[in-house]
């Protein structure tokens, strides 16, 4: 707005002193202030409003308008209402500086002035933003953004003082302004965006997390990869992006809800773009697993190998390494607000796809583009990921000089520094991959969805993939063996007892605990023995009595007794190994 504008508002009860030829000055915001020099809290462009009450002499005025003029502030404002007349030394400086100045009528409060100010400089700044919106839509649109999403939320910072982040459903960041928004933080955000999108309720929605307010903006979908009308809003919630936005909307404007909604729209465009460069890996990692599952002899599944590493791992050519990760989302028929209910309706190897291929991405790196490495495919329920690692440098070790053995080897304790470099494990690991993503992916599960996620060893040819993809899905039956609602196994847990118990009937598995156990129970719910606890010890600590009576703070005659009491009551002899075996068991399906 103009300065102008302002004197041509009679409301506000401005009378013009001097300046009547910098009148089109752009006001760009407003201050009051009674300092002697204000400058530091100037950024140019304001109107400031002042009492005087920094002036005592004649010879205060021109240091003061000297100070604002150097500032570039747009116009002085002087109230009538301390001094009466504004002196006539404070308008012969502000002619020598050519900065306009008005009297505020003593009837008018200074609080008037600055909502008018910040009232029409705010609504054409958001039309100024809105056209910048609408322009870069359309280069999006018809070909290259010209900096992506981030050129848009710059200018939310900028002109309209919002910071925003765009954030995947993990909570990890695609783009924002600024300082980049802490990990534990875009968790949290994601976490209650898939909460909130769960309930079924329209965004946007609103978020207290570390003593600041945040607005939360579903980014749908539009493109290409969509869910046509999106029939369960289970069919889309563990993949859509969101924008959070540092503000509280719920007494925004209608236009300035508008503009956000206008800027998610452009984001969807940037996120259809995106889906459609994973087209080509997706498709290499389809060929592959059909070629593995179908049994194809090794040599044409290392031709189609060939073919993927480059585009996986550019610069590469050969990736050493393969690991396969099987991931699956269940849904059971009670669903909440939101769904239909029906979870054969939801088709889970898309929604499954889309989920895996965001958990494989390094949480450290942001953007759009991170995930250029990955190649995932689905069959039927399962996605099934195709992950090259790359070669870990094994560094030479240093010549070593000072005895040596008889073997002509040098003495390493001679020389300690000369131990090889730590190399860091580029492997994946079950637990890992889920550490940062279990808290938000949970609320988008809500009570009624499960994902369970399995990894294979590291093979090198392809010989191995087929191995790989049954080690995989192995370890994803065991995930789903356990409570919760986000799980994963890795392939270390397959040589152990723990691969068996996931593949034992229900009804068999009932049947032997109860067997075992269920006498127990009964005897600590009528005498509060502790008699389960006592087991699970006395089994951890590998049958020792001295070790577990220090670990249950019992003596070891009360810790005799107690198993005496286990053994009586189940007919087992905990001396035994079979019977410890069948306890151990029982105790771990239970």
């Amino acid at each position: 707005m103009r300065l102008r504008a302002l004197l041509e508002t009679d409301a506000l009860g401005l009378r013009l002193l001097g300046g009547e030829d910098e009148l089109d000055r752009t006001v760009r915001g407003v201050m009051t202030t009674d300092l002697r020099d204000p400058s530091r809290y100037l950024s140019g462009g304001e109107l400031v409003l002042t009492g005087l009450a920094w002036r005592r002499d004649a010879s205060d005025s021109e240091p003061f308008v000297r100070i604002l003029a150097g500032a570039g502030v747009a116009g002085l404002a002087a109230g009538e209402a301390e001094l009466g007349d504004i002196p006539a030394d404070l308008v012969e400086a502000c002619v020598q500086h050519r900065l306009p100045l008005f009297a505020v009528n003593e009837i008018v409060a200074f609080a008037t002035i600055t909502e008018h100010v910040v009232r029409q400089v705010s609504g054409e700044r958001a039309g100024d933003l809105a056209a910048v919106v609408d322009r870069h839509r359309r280069l999006m649109t018809s070909g290259p953004a010209g900096g992506g999403p981030e050129v848009v939320l710059d200018l939310l910072t900028s002109d309209l003082d919002l910071r925003a982040w765009v954030l995947s459903p993990t909570g990890r960041q695609i783009a924002g302004a600024g300082a980049p928004l802490p990990a534990p933080l875009g968790a949290a955000l994601a976490g209650h965006h898939l909460a909130a999108t769960r309930t079924g309720r329209r965004g946007p929605y609103r978020a207290a997390v570390a003593g600041s307010t945040y607005s939360l903006f579903p980014i749908r979908n539009a493109g290409r990869g969509a869910v046509p009308a999106a029939r369960d809003v289970r069919e889309s919630v563990l993949s859509d992006w969101l924008l959070a936005v540092e503000a509280d909307a719920s007494d925004w404007p209608a236009a300035r809800l508008d503009l956000l909604q206008g800027v998610t729209q452009l984001i969807a465009v940037e996120r259809d773009r995106r889906d459609a460069a994973r087209t080509v890996r997706r498709r290499l990692a389809q060929e592959v697993l059909e070629l593995v599952q179908a049994g194809a002899a090794p040599a044409e599944i290392a031709a189609r190998l060939r073919v993927a590493a480059p585009v996986l791992l550019p610069g590469l050519g050969v990736a050493p390494q393969w690991q396969v990760v099987v991931a699956r989302v269940d849904w059971t028929a009670t669903g909440t607000a939101g769904g239909t209910g029906v979870p054969g309706d939801i088709a889970g190897g898309p929604v499954a796809q889309a989920l895996l291929e965001e958990i494989l991405v390094d949480p450290a790196v942001s953007g759009p583009d991170s995930a250029d490495r990955i190649a995932v495919a689905h069959t039927g329920e399962e996605a099934i990921a195709l992950v090259p690692l790359p070669a870990v440098p094994t560094p030479l070790p240093e010549t070593v000089s000072g005895p040596t053995d008889n073997a002509g080897t040098a003495d390493k304790a001679a020389a300690p520094d000369t131990a090889e470099a730590p190399t860091q494990d580029p492997a994946l690991h079950a637990d890992a991959l889920l550490a940062a993503v279990r808290e938000p992916l949970s609320a988008g599960l809500a009570d009624d969805g499960r994902l369970t996620l399995g990894v294979s060893a590291a093979v090198h040819s392809a010989e191995g993939l087929r191995g790989a993809l049954e080690e995989a899905r192995h370890a994803r039956r065991v995930a789903a063996a356990r409570p919760g609602r986000v799980c994963a196994a890795g392939h270390h847990e397959l040589a152990s007892h723990v691969l068996l118990l996931p593949f034992v009937p229900d009804d068999v598995r009932r049947a032997f605990t109860a067997r075992l156990l269920d006498p127990l129970r009964d005897y600590d719910r009528r005498h509060r023995a502790e008699l389960i606890e006592t087991l699970e010890a006395f089994l951890d600590c590998d049958g020792s009595w001295t070790r577990c009576a220090a670990r249950l703070h019992l003596h070891v005659n009360t810790l005799r007794y107690r198993v005496g009491r286990i053994e009586q009551l189940t007919g087992r002899d905990l001396s035994r190994l079979e019977d410890k075996l069948d306890f151990f068991l029982a105790l771990r399906m239970s």
